[in-house]
C-alpha cells in the first residue's frame, strides 16, 4: 500500500507502492484455491498456479517442521508403492498419468502442511475465502447447466445431474461440502447473520443437491452434525451453546423448507427418488460394486504389487469405488499398508487438534469434521485423487504440528464470511 513519509522540510512525501512478502503469499494462496473449481480441462488452472505458489513460498521463505515427517514419509511410501506397481505398465499412458498425479498431490499436501508454520490464521482465512469463491463459481455453473440456461446443460451436466465445472457430479458434490460447512459454522457461532449466511449458502447448496450424489449428501449431513457437536462441546460459555442450539434448529428448518420447495418440481423429485434409493442395481449381486470389492480381496492377497495403477477395471467392470481397496490394487501391499497407516495417524492428529484451545480452533473443527467424514467416505468412493482431500489433509497436519500457544492466546471459534 502507499504510505506517507516526512521530507526534510517537514512536508509529507508519498512513497512508492510496497507489497509485503506476506501479502504476496496470501495472494497466491487465494488464487490457488480460487481456480480450483475448474476441473473440466487437463491440466487445469490449479496445476499451473500451484508451481507458481510453491515458487513464491520457496523464494520468500517456507519452513518444514519435523512433526510433519510421519505424514510426509507415509505419503512417500504410498507413492513408492505406486511407482513399483507401475513398472510392468510403463507403456500405459493412463497408468503413468495416474501415478504422476498421485505424486503431485502428495507434494500439495506437504506444501499445505508446511505453510501453517507461519501466519496460520491469516493463511487459513485466505484459503477459506478462495475456496468459497471457487464454490460459488462451480455451484453457479452447475445450477445454470442443470436448468439449461443459455444451452449450458451439454457442458455442465452429466446424465441429467449437475456436474458444473467438474467431469463427475460425484466429485462436484464433495468439493462443495467444505465451504458449506465453513458457512454453517460462521452462522451458528454468530460470525455472520442468518440471512447473509443463507444467501451465501444458497447456490453451492443447491448445486450440491442437484448433483444428486448420495455420497455428497451424506458427507454434508454428517459433517454438519459433527461440526455442530464439536463446536458445542468446545464452546466457552452457556450462552454461546444456547445460541448454537437455537441457530442450528433455525437453519435446519430453513433447509427443510428449501428441500420441500425443490422437490415440488417434478423433474427434480423423480430423480431425487431414484438417487435416494439405497438399493441401486449397480451395487447389487456378486458382480455389483460391493460384490466386486469382496471378490477382489483374495486376488489382491496373492499380488504384492496389486493389479497396477488403474488396472482394477481390467479385472472387474469398473473401478473399486473404495479408496482402501484401491490402495492395494493400484499401489501394491507397500502402498496399501502405508495408506492405512496414514489414515490412522491422521485420525490421531485430527482428534487432538480440534480440542486444543488455539486461535485457529474454529478452522480445525471445520476442516476435521469434513476430512474425517471424507475418510469414512473412502469406503464408498475413490478419494485418493481429490485435490480438496489433500488440502484438508495437509492443513490438519500443519495445525497439529504447531506449538502450543501461549497462555494468553484465546481460541477463535468464529470464521468470517
Amino acid at each position: 500500500m502507499s504510505t506517507l513519509a516526512q521530507r526534510q522540510d517537514g512536508a509529507p512525501r508519498r512513497r512508492g507502492l510496497t507489497i509485503s512478502h506476506a501479502a504476496i503469499k496470501r495472494g497466491t494462496l487465494w488464487l490457488l484455491l480460487a481456480v480450483s473449481f475448474v476441473a473440466l480441462i487437463e491440466p487445469s488452472p490449479y496445476e499451473f498456479v500451484f508451481p507458481i505458489t510453491l515458487l513464491v513460498f520457496a523464494l520468500t521463505g517456507i519452513r518444514f517442521s519435523q512433526k510433519l515427517l510421519p505424514m510426509a514419509v507415509l505419503l512417500l511410501i504410498y507413492n513408492i508403492g505406486g511407482v513399483i506397481a507401475l513398472i510392468p505398465w510403463m507403456d500405459e499412458s493412463a497408468s503413468v498419468r495416474f501415478t504422476a498425479v498421485s505424486v503431485y498431490l502428495m507434494l500439495t499436501a506437504i506444501f499445505f502442511a508446511a505453510i501453517m508454520a507461519e501466519d496460520p490464521l491469516g493463511r487459513l482465512e485466505t484459503l477459506r475465502k478462495g475456496y468459497l469463491f471457487a464454490a460459488w463459481c462451480a455451484g453457479l455453473a452447475a445450477v445454470l447447466g442443470y436448468f439449461d440456461v443459455g444451452g449450458l446443460s451439454g457442458v455442465f451436466t452429466y446424465a441429467s445431474r449437475a456436474s458444473g465445472t467438474f467431469k463427475d457430479p460425484n466429485v462436484l458434490g464433495p468439493f462443495l461440502v467444505l465451504p458449506l460447512i465453513y458457512l454453517l459454522h460462521a452462522v451458528i457461532v454468530g460470525r455472520i447473520g442468518l440471512v447473509k449466511g443463507f444467501l451465501l449458502l444458497s447456490i453451492p447448496l443447491l448445486a450440491l443437491f442437484l448433483s444428486f450424489s448420495r455420497g455428497a449428501w451424506v458427507n454434508l449431513a454428517v459433517s454438519a452434525l459433527l461440526m455442530t457437536g464439536l463446536t458445542f462441546l468446545t464452546s466457552s460459555s452457556t450462552s454461546q451453546r444456547a445460541r448454537i442450539v437455537l441457530l442450528t434448529l433455525v437453519m435446519l428448518v430453513l433447509l427443510v423448507v428449501a428441500l420441500l420447495i425443490a422437490l415440488s418440481f417434478e423433474n427434480i423429485r423423480s430423480l431425487f427418488e431414484l438417487r435416494a434409493n439405497l438399493d441401486q442395481d449397480y451395487d447389487q449381486g456378486v458382480t455389483g460394486r460391493f460384490g466386486n470389492q469382496l471378490r477382489s480381496l483374495p486376488m489382491l492377497l496373492d499380488l504384492p504389487n496389486g493389479f497396477g495403477p488403474l488396472r482394477f477395471r481390467f479385472h472387474f467392470p469398473e473401478d473399486p469405488h473404495n479408496v482402501y481397496i484401491n490402495g492395494f490394487a493400484s499401489y501394491g501391499w507397500l502402498g496399501g499398508f502405508a495408506y492405512l497407516a496414514l489414515t490412522a495417524a491422521t485420525c490421531i492428529a485430527g482428534w487432538r487438534v480440534v480440542f486444543r484451545r488455539t486461535p485457529w480452533q474454529g478452522h480445525a473443527i471445520v476442516l476435521w469434521s469434513v476430512l474425517f467424514v471424507t475418510i469414512l467416505q473412502g469406503f464408498q468412493i475413490d478419494t485418493d485423487h481429490w485435490r480438496h482431500f489433500y488440502l484438508m489433509l495437509g492443513l490438519i497436519w500443519g495445525m497439529a504440528a504447531l506449538p502450543a500457544p501461549t497462555s494468553g492466546a484465546r481460541p477463535a471459534s468464529r470464521t468470517s464470511a
